[in-house]
C-alpha cells in the first residue's frame, strides 16, 4: 500500500501553528483555506504548509501527529525548518 497517511503541520495567518492528519494532503490545505477545515484554523486563513511526513499506517501517523502537538512551539519551529 502507499504512504497514504500524512501527518501534516500548517502555519495560520496569525503565525501559529496547526497539525494535523489527513490521507489527501491538498485537499486537506484546501479545505482549511475555504474554511471547512479544523475549528482552529477557520478564523486563521490563509494557511500555508510548512512541513509533513507520510506513514504506511494511520496508527504510525496518528502516534507521529499526537507527538508533534506535544512538542512546544521552539521544537516545532525546529522541526519545520526556522531555526
Amino acid at each position: 500500500m502507499a504512504t497514504r497517511h500524512v501527518v501534516y503541520v500548517l502555519e495560520c495567518a496569525d503565525g501559529t501553528f496547526y497539525t494535523g492528519y489527513t490521507t489527501d494532503l491538498q485537499r486537506r490545505i484546501d479545505e482549511h483555506n475555504d474554511g471547512n477545515g479544523a475549528k482552529y484554523t477557520r478564523g486563521r486563513t490563509p494557511v500555508r504548509l510548512l512541513y509533513h511526513e507520510r506513514y504506511n499506517s494511520r496508527s504510525a501517523a496518528m502516534s507521529r501527529e499526537y507527538k508533534i502537538k506535544q512538542l512546544s512551539r521552539r521544537e516545532k519551529e525546529r522541526l519545520v525548518g526556522f531555526e
